[in-house]
């Protein structure tokens, strides 16, 4: 039966729009979402909760296999997308640094990343999924419909978070930022468990001089001539 279930994966470095992207389509086709960066976040925060090390890899994977988890979109501009794990709202949590921190520690551990692997699969579901990540159409979904790899260059990145955070008063230096997602682009697309790169076939649009506008009417073009 899942075989009939339309599978849109949408990958690509951090801050090239996946999430704004991934919600807009969602709520253009009716889709489930799947935010797989946000479950690396929430095992380290149920690490933390149940006290396991986030170096016991054997201990996060059984959690990582347990993990009740939801994502629902809001409709709020601030938190389009709201992250529930054990019947808990914790969107606000999952989303701190702290959260972000933990999630790279336990994201190159084999055993988590299988656990999690089979986690993520479950979200496929009538009457689809669209799943954001930066192994979606690579390993996890290898064989979806869809495959679409978004990016940017890392100073449109850049400028782009510093204002978001200019925007929230929250005082950061943009070179920091910039040096900051050249360092994660590089453990990202050099890790030797499921590296960062655009799937086979997929369609990749550069959004570095794009509106989130264009980007959307892109995706959608792509999307939509696919599934047709």
């Amino acid at each position: 039966m899942s075989k009939n279930i339309p599978v849109i994966a949408i990958d690509g470095p951090s801050g090239s729009g996946k999430g704004v992207i991934t919600q807009r389509l969602a709520r253009a086709f009716g889709y489930h979402i799947l935010d797989s960066g946000a479950i690396y976040r929430l095992i380290g925060l149920v690490a933390r909760k149940h006290g396991v090390s986030l170096e016991d890899e054997a201990a996060l994977a059984a959690l990582a296999e347990k993990l009740d988890v939801s994502f629902k979109t809001t409709g709020d501009a601030e938190d389009p997308l709201a992250i529930w794990l054990e019947g808990y709202d914790v969107t606000r949590d999952v989303r701190t640094d702290e959260a972000g921190v933990d999630a790279s520690k336990v994201a190159p551990l084999a055993e988590v990343r299988e656990a999690i692997r089979l986690l993520q699969r479950s979200f496929k579901r009538p009457p689809g999924l669209i799943a954001d990540g930066r192994d979606m159409g690579t390993v996890v979904f290898a064989d979806a419909d869809v495959k679409i790899y978004l990016t940017a260059s890392a100073q449109a990145r850049a400028e782009r978070r510093y204002k978001q955070l200019k925007d929230k008063d929250i005082s950061v230096s943009l070179h920091s930022l910039f040096m900051s997602i050249r360092e994660r682009d590089k453990r990202d697309m050099t890790r030797e468990v499921a590296p960062l790169k655009p799937a086979s076939h997929a369609a990749i649009i550069d959004s570095t001089s794009l509106s989130i506008d264009e980007v959307f009417d892109q995706a959608l073009a792509i999307v939509t001539g696919k599934l047709d």
